[in-house]
């Protein structure tokens, strides 16, 4: 794949293509939740993918015009629009879509993986206990008692 500094990643094609196939990928995985595509195709989209569902969060008319250009229907994105306005992404600060890899493809072994937009709420990470280790621990206890001792 080659790399083009200002658009990303060119798949293979002429600029155009790989717009209107981006376009595609958006479109699909905005009405089915869930695509099988390839690995680099998956990656490439899915930047595109969290910034119309940042500016369906946003939800002015500005931003709802910035994700009709980009995904290029207009009832796909005000359905987008109202899923964000109900509050389905409305705990999450990035991250909306999930890449699982299926392996490899049987004809040219190119990595085939399903794309999915997330919709479970985010639950938050445990905060971690502090280590307390044994030789920490020992003088702290050994201490009190010598103390006590001397005092008597």
């Amino acid at each position: 794949m080659r790399h083009n500094k200002k658009r990303g990643m060119k798949l293979g094609t002429d600029a155009s293509h790989t717009k209107a196939m981006k376009k595609s990928l958006i479109r699909a995985l905005f009405e089915n939740d869930r695509i099988k595509t390839l690995d680099q195709r998956a990656k490439a989209v899915r930047g595109d993918v969290d910034k119309v569902i940042t500016w369906a969060k946003k939800g002015d008319i500005a931003s709802r015009r910035l994700a009709i250009a980009k995904v290029g229907d207009k009832e796909l994105v005000r359905e987008v629009f109202e899923k964000a306005a109900q509050g389905m992404w409305a705990d999450r600060n990035g991250g909306y879509t999930r890449i699982m890899k299926l392996g490899p493809r049987k004809g040219d072994a190119a990595e085939v993986v399903i794309l999915e937009l997330v919709t479970e709420p985010v639950t938050p990470k445990a905060a971690p206990k502090a280590k307390v280790t044994k030789v920490e621990a020992a003088p702290v206890e050994e201490a009190a008692p010598a103390e006590e001792k001397d005092a008597e």
